[in-house]
């Protein structure tokens, strides 16, 4: 069966980074040190060299986060289950208007709904995924007990992460340019059924020396129950932050970062010139990047061509797109979770 799973997954792995717009994309051949090792665990442990983490490859730092997160939320086996994960995955991606994670996403739930794999057969069903779509979208009493909510607040974050990325370097759904629609339903059997044969299959904790320790931010203390998930998370928001750093023009961290940090969290509209005003302190030559963080941060869906096209006038090559991007993504998702734990 595993000899069966690599026939398919090797012509995959050409189509998925052909699926990565705006950047360059490094080939699966052409991985070399921890950017090939994660390429080998996304393959191993999610069952495809995923688009919304391998388009990060550019900045092996931002890969290795961005996978990080990821596997040990949602992939390594806990207290949740899969099943319940993706329905929060699912959940967080309707309400970011990313049709790619829906659809992904809605298709692994529906698939282990029907046909549960691991201890799900004879454990505990956790939460109704309606009432985790509930808790979601509005915020409240969490349908589930404490010793959930390191593993499914994680799985949110990840997702209010990987949603805003999605949105900017990838498609509408998970086909390569040029595919027709009918397409669709076809890849997304292929592709569920990799990841459902992946699932329950990661070990905790291999991930975590990808990155250096890093305390875990106040903001993120929910995780502190679960000791494997806040290393993650600490590790990986201190990788985003540092890289940030190096990246980003400070004025526009200060100016973003406060935009952010006053975000209810609702849609902003469609009045452009109201949604950047923030930007008019900075230097003219910082605004298109400040421009591209606050969408990327607020409305990532309507970050265009013009967006990025005028943050590469001013500079910005694929690194610094995919830095200034990554940042805003996870300053969103630090306070979206906020708003979903009410911890204003």
């Amino acid at each position: 069966m595993n000899g069966g799973r690599r026939l398919v997954r090797a012509p995959l792995r050409g189509l998925s980074l052909l699926q990565v717009r705006h950047v360059s994309t490094v080939p699966f051949g052409a991985a070399a040190g921890d950017t090939a090792r994660v390429y080998r665990e996304l393959e191993r442990d999610f069952g495809v060299l995923a688009p919304p983490v391998a388009l990060h490859a550019p900045v092996p730092e931002l890969l290795a986060a961005s996978w990080t997160t990821l596997r040990e939320t949602m992939l390594v086996g806990g207290r949740a289950d899969r099943i319940t994960k993706e329905a929060v995955a699912a959940a967080v991606s309707a309400g970011n208007t990313c049709p790619f994670c829906t659809t992904v996403h809605g298709g692994l739930l529906d698939s282990l709904s029907r046909r549960p794999v691991g201890r799900r057969r004879s454990g505990p069903a956790g939460p109704a995924p309606a009432a985790l779509a509930a808790w979601v979208a509005d915020g409240g009493e969490p349908p589930f007990g404490p010793e959930l909510l390191p593993e499914l607040a994680g799985t949110a974050l990840c997702l209010h992460y990987l949603n805003r990325m999605v949105n900017v370097f990838l498609g509408p759904q998970p086909l390569p340019p040029g595919a027709p629609a009918r397409a669709l339903g076809p890849v997304l059997r292929v592709l569920v059924g990799l990841m459902r044969a992946s699932a329950g299959t990661a070990a905790p904790g291999t991930s975590l020396s990808l990155l250096p320790p890093a305390a875990l931010p106040p903001d993120l203390g929910w995780a502190a129950a679960d000791p494997r998930i806040a290393a993650a998370l600490g590790r990986s928001t201190a990788a985003v932050e540092q890289v940030a750093a190096d990246l980003v023009p400070e004025p526009v961290r200060a100016v973003v970062g406060a935009a952010v940090d006053g975000w209810d969290g609702a849609d902003p509209g469609l009045d452009r010139a109201r949604l950047t005003a923030p930007l008019a302190g900075l230097d003219p030559g910082q605004r298109p990047v400040g421009e591209l963080a606050l969408l990327t941060a607020l409305a990532s869906y309507r970050v265009d061509e013009r967006v990025l096209a005028a943050a590469r006038a001013a500079g910005a090559g694929d690194r610094e797109l995919l830095t200034t991007t990554a940042w805003a993504s996870l300053r969103a998702a630090r306070r979206r979770v906020g708003h979903l734990l009410d911890l204003d």
